[in-house]
């Protein structure tokens, strides 16, 4: 078989740049809080209901939404990235559309298959490495999403840093086999530096996820040549603006991915999209999918394998659907003043 589009193509490292901080947040003064509570379609990421809080600001709503298990130092950029959003502080875009993928949750082969039929995208992210599933279960699901989008579409994916280096190389290429053609595989190590060793032994395109996100500097992804795509997130990197300079910095074609929220905090992720110089990978931005409800009146569903470049209106009628239970309002509450309560001044 020929190489499948998405092959990587080597490139020189750029020399080393300050490490990211996110921005001092505009519109701090962001006051009206609604806590939404979210059931989703299908298990993902060890969670059944997606939680988070609306921020209301002079400009309209972020969200913020940092997982449950995430500590203050954690939440605070996707703090900065909610208040970003409120006060109405993103660039102008280049582009009117972003291209996505359909994202599949490690699910049986059946419902991976209808997860992608029904999911309007030619690109397939899909979920491996689970806890519990084995390389076989991977495989299965990968050759029925394969059947599903067809011999031209792509299929990406992630294991969330679930391997060590040579069960990556191992699973990498049994999975690119099953998937007729991956066109990269995201985060198979946990460090930049397995994700480097990897690299250099795989002829699938590596891509860095959680080194980017998670690490005290970004840019050892970089410096390292420890990956080909760079993923980024908003919210935990502090905004659509940091997003912007990390991308510059880092010098590596980027896909923007969400961290399952709801339209309205997708929306910061298409603003972010939208924004880039390139865009030469669909985004991992369609996971509304896996919601069973939105806040919002339009959703942000891909039609034609994209989402507009739009800022969606929250829903009122939602918004009181949505509501979390009063316990979970002052859980959110309590997390959102240790946040503020601890931010550098």
């Amino acid at each position: 078989m020929g190489a499948p589009a998405g092959r990587r193509t080597r490139r020189a490292a750029a020399p080393p740049q300050r490490q990211a901080r996110p921005p001092p947040a505009r519109g701090a003064g962001a006051v009206t809080l609604h806590v939404f509570s979210i059931p989703l379609r299908t298990r993902f990421r060890g969670i059944t209901v997606r939680e988070g809080v609306l921020l209301r600001g002079e400009a309209g709503w972020g969200e913020w939404s940092p997982f449950l298990e995430y500590d203050p130092d954690v939440a605070r950029p996707w703090l900065a990235c909610a208040e970003e959003a409120a006060a109405g502080d993103w660039p102008q875009p280049v582009r009117d559309r972003v291209p996505v993928n359909v994202t599949v949750p490690a699910t049986d082969p059946e419902h991976a298959h209808r997860i992608v039929r029904s999911g309007g995208c030619t690109t397939a992210k899909v979920k491996v490495a689970e806890t519990g599933q084995t390389l076989a279960d991977d495989e299965a699901r990968l050759e029925a999403v394969r059947d599903a989008l067809g011999r031209d579409g792509l299929v990406r994916i992630d294991a969330n840093g679930a391997w060590g280096v040579d069960e990556a190389v191992r699973a990498i290429a049994l999975l690119d086999r099953a998937a007729g053609g991956l066109e990269y595989a995201e985060q198979p190590c946990a460090s930049v530096e397995e994700l480097a060793a990897v690299r250099r032994r795989v002829d699938v395109p590596v891509a860095a996820d959680e080194s980017i996100r998670r690490a005290a500097d970004p840019y050892r992804v970089r410096d390292l040549e420890a990956a080909d795509i760079a993923v980024l997130k908003v919210q935990p990197l502090g905004g659509v603006r940091a997003c912007l300079r990390i991308a510059e910095d880092i010098g590596l074609p980027v896909v923007v991915s969400s961290a399952v929220e709801s339209s309205v905090g997708i929306a910061a992720g298409v603003a972010l999209a939208a924004a880039l110089p390139e865009l030469p990978h669909a985004c991992g931005l369609a996971t509304v999918q896996l919601l069973s409800d939105d806040l919002v009146t339009a959703p942000l569903l891909p039609v034609d394998g994209a989402l507009p470049v739009t800022r969606p209106d929250v829903d009122p009628a939602a918004l009181a659907r949505l509501a979390a239970a009063p316990e979970r309002v002052d859980h959110w509450q309590r997390r959102l003043a240790a946040v503020r309560q601890d931010r550098p001044s």
